[in-house]
Order: structure tokens, then sequence, then C-alpha cells
């Protein structure tokens, strides 16, 4: 039975979290917010705009932010009896807000949001943006806007554009409509064509700190005592705070790391019983969390050699952990080239559908080999 459209996942929604035309606060990113209000005071508004930063960190919700105060604005100022009006200070318009009400019904009809389309044949969301999703651009300039407005286009994110797509936002930069502003969002814009990031200026979105992401998990009806640990797990993502919080990652981590004490020699037992907790549908969601925490722990364990263990543990006992396997900057590198090794090999076994046991179990064995060449 085909999916019905009102059951659909949101390809730009992290599960669990509001959508960011939804999220009311943005935290953490007033530096990226106070450029663009400079940029656009000043009278130098570029029509593309591109905003980078790791995933998860509220580059969606500050383009939200921003098509919303777009579409709100007039296209020319206009002066009062006292002059011109003074610059506005922030992106933050009234819920009550014609635009903003027609934002959050979907219908504004000056905003065009291109992002994954879904697949009727697969059933599923389709695994890039396509050209043709680009293509419908054209009739969306193409329309005449009922009140002369500007019209903003959000991209997310740029990086799952294929190459046709890539090329067809690229002539757009190139030659931009009227009064339209493109904003692209991107995690890794270095995997973007040149001419596309040369055509854009560029808002950069940070990491958060503890105090951020909590707030922002806290916004997103999500209370935690574990902000501190959430936070260095996640690298300071909110988006990745979040899906750590619904599938109970700090637990699962806190398994691991108790597995790995018994290094230079795991226990056969508990790594056996870890990797059978994978298998099979039930186990898909956990064996996806699994092989990422490892990448996490190896990253984190990489890291210690270099900069001395964590100073806030995503573990209780992690620090010494990490102080013991990687004690000195030889250390990092073994753990780092293991780190790069098990990823190409996780990517490998998913795509020949490879045993998740299997899997696990021989990610494991690298681990314990790698723990006695250095210990």
């Amino acid at each position: 039975m085909a999916t019905a459209p009102e059951d659909r996942p949101l390809p730009d929604q992290i599960e669990g979290a509001p959508h960011p035309s939804e999220t009311v606060d943005l935290f953490g990113q007033s530096r990226a917010e106070t450029d663009f209000l400079d940029a656009f005071a000043s009278g130098r508004l570029h029509s593309g705009w591109l905003i980078t930063g790791p995933q998860g960190v509220g580059k969606a919700t500050l383009a939200w932010r921003m098509a919303a105060f777009l579409l709100s604005q007039p296209l020319v100022a206009e002066d009062d009896m006292f002059g011109a009006p003074p610059p506005p200070t922030s992106l933050m318009l009234d819920d009550e807000h014609p635009d903003m009400r027609l934002i959050r019904s979907g219908a504004h009809p000056r905003l065009f949001v291109l992002r994954r389309a879904w697949d009727d044949k697969k059933d599923k969301l389709k695994s890039v943006i396509t050209v043709d999703e680009v293509r419908k651009l054209k009739n969306f300039f193409g329309m005449s806007a009922t009140d002369g407005g500007r019209r903003v286009v959000i991209v997310d994110p740029a990086d799952e554009m294929n190459v046709n797509a890539a090329n067809a936002i690229l002539k757009l930069l190139e030659e931009p409509p009227a009064d339209a502003v493109i904003l692209m969002l991107s995690h890794q814009p270095s995997r973007l064509l040149p001419t596309i990031r040369s055509r854009c200026r560029e808002l950069r979105c940070g990491l958060l700190g503890t105090d951020d992401v909590t707030a922002a998990l806290a916004a997103a009806g999500i209370e935690t005592d574990a902000g501190e640990a959430l936070t260095a797990l996640s690298g300071g993502s909110v988006g990745e705070a979040i899906r750590l919080t619904n599938l109970d990652g700090l637990t699962v981590y806190s398994e691991l790391v108790s597995l790995f004490n018994g290094l230079p020699r795991f226990d056969r037992q508990r790594g056996a019983k870890l990797a059978d907790s994978c298998t099979g549908k039930a186990g898909a969601t956990r064996f996806a969390l699994v092989l990422d925490l490892i990448d996490k722990f190896l990253a984190r364990t990489a890291r210690a050699g270099i900069q001395g263990p964590p100073q806030t543990q995503a573990a209780q006992g992690e620090a010494a952990l990490l102080a013991k396997l990687s004690p000195h900057d030889a250390a990092a590198r073994r753990w780092a080239a293991l780190a790069q090794d098990v990823s190409e090999r996780t990517r490998h076994g998913k795509a020949v559908n490879l045993d998740p046991a299997a899997l696990i179990l021989d990610t494991l064995f690298k681990i314990e080999k790698a723990a006695q060449d250095v210990t």
C-alpha cells in the first residue's frame, strides 16, 4: 500500500523536532543573523546566499527566518514624515503577520522550497534533488506576484542536488530573476560546484555550546539533564542531539564505552550480544546507530591523542579510557587511520547487504587489534 501524502516524511525535517518553518527560536547563530541584516540595511542584498555549517546547527531555521523577513519587506523602503525608517535589528516576525501565516500554512505564493521529492514508484523519498524539481522554478518565476513583492527560494540542502540540478541552479545564479533571492543550505560546501560558491555570499553557522544545545532541546519539547554529554557526543549539533535523544544514543554509547574498557581485549560474549541486537528489521535502526556511535568513538579517541582526553565526557569513564587508548600522537594517527578504514568498510558492507552482526563483530575485532598495537 502506497504511503499517504500526509504520512510521508519531509526531507528537511528532523524526526522528533518541529519543522524549521515552525521553529520560533534560533540559538547560537546571532553572528550570521547580524551579518545578513547588515547586508540588507546597507543595500548589498545578494541574490544568492550560501548558509553553511555542520548538520543540525540551525541553518534551516535561519534560512526560514531570512525568507520570512525578505517576503515581508517592501522592495523599496518608504520614507515616513521623519525620513527613512531605522534599519531592522531582527529577522523575527510576529506569528500573526500575514506573510508568516502564509508560510506556516505552506501556501505563500512567493516562496519556493527546493528539496528531495517523493518517488511514487518506489514509495519513498528520492535520494537526490533532481533537475525536474529545479525546472519547477521556471513556472514559479514565470508567475507574476500579485503584490509585486520579492520572491525567495530555499534549497535544503544544496548538497543533495545531482549534477544536472546543480547546473540548473547555477544558471539561475548567473542570471538571477528580478527581485529574487536564493537561499541555499550546505553541510559540506566544498563538495558544491566552485562556480555556485563564487556566485553566493556565505553565511557561516557554527557549532553550539552546551547552554545553546540544552535551550534548543527545551524549545523542541525535550527536557534533559544530560546536556553536556549530548553536546559532547553530538559535536554541538542540535539536530544530532535530538536524534540521539530519540534513539537513546547516550545509553548505547555508554554500552560501547563499557565494552571497550576491557581493551586491549573486549568481552566476546558482550560483543556478540551487541552484534545480535543489530539484526533483523527490528534491529535496523540500532544497527545504524551503533555504527554511527562507533565512528564517533574512534574520532574522539584519535582526537584525544592530540588534544588530550575530552574535558566533557559523553559517557562515564570515557576520559580515562581514551587516555589509555590514545596517549600520544602516534596512537592518534593509528586511530584516525582505523576510523577511515571502518568508515569505508561500513559503506561497502551496507552496499552489499553484509550481515549486520558480522559487520559489527568485524569492526570490534579491528578496534581490538588497534588497541593491542598502541597499548
